[in-house]
């Protein structure tokens, strides 16, 4: 597998023209961000878990990660392996009984399980290169792109930023 690099998980958002969610995730050592749309089931049961609200009965994601736990599997993280046609690829690299797993999913589920387990996000470099978004300013001086390129891929993103409707979730500030 190629590089991998830390993600922690930033918040989640919702497009509001579409009604379609957003999990966004934040390079642990850097300013990049990797969003990913997901389902509004994964989406609630990923800030279910980082707002720490627990639900009376537990949910799918809950059910996964208490089998996992009772048949003694070990999830060491999971990764974002690839980005095809603008679908994400993910695993979910565990072990058990001296055998290492490598347990296709979406990354959606991936995510909803590692903040389950407390294991490490990771992405892949190649993934970050295609589809990883850096804040404006750091992007400047940059090679690779031109000018018109460049600013035609910041137009889009901050129209899609500002197109996003929901409080980050407890991880910064919020809006009202």
């Amino acid at each position: 597998m190629s590089d991998l690099v830390e993600m922690t998980v930033d918040s989640i958002r919702v497009h509001m023209p579409t009604g379609q969610h957003v999990v966004i995730l934040k390079e642990k050592s850097a300013e990049r961000y990797l969003p990913i749309w997901i389902g509004i089931n994964e989406a609630n049961a990923i800030a279910l878990k980082i707002t720490g609200i627990t639900p009376e009965r537990p949910i799918t994601h809950d059910l996964l990660a208490n089998v996992l736990s009772a048949v003694d599997v070990v999830v060491d993280r999971i990764v974002v392996t690839s980005l095809n046609n603008e679908v994400f690829y993910a695993r979910i690299m565990a072990s058990v009984d001296g055998r290492s797993l490598e347990i296709d999913s979406r990354p959606s589920d991936a995510i909803a399980v590692a903040v389950r387990l407390g294991a490490g996000i990771f992405v892949a470099g190649e993934v970050l290169e295609k589809a990883g978004v850096l804040p404006e300013a750091e992007r400047e001086g940059e090679g690779g792109e031109t000018d018109a390129e460049s600013e035609e891929r910041l137009a889009k993103i901050r129209d899609w930023v500002n197109e996003l409707n929901l409080p980050d979730l407890g991880t910064g500030s919020s809006g009202s």
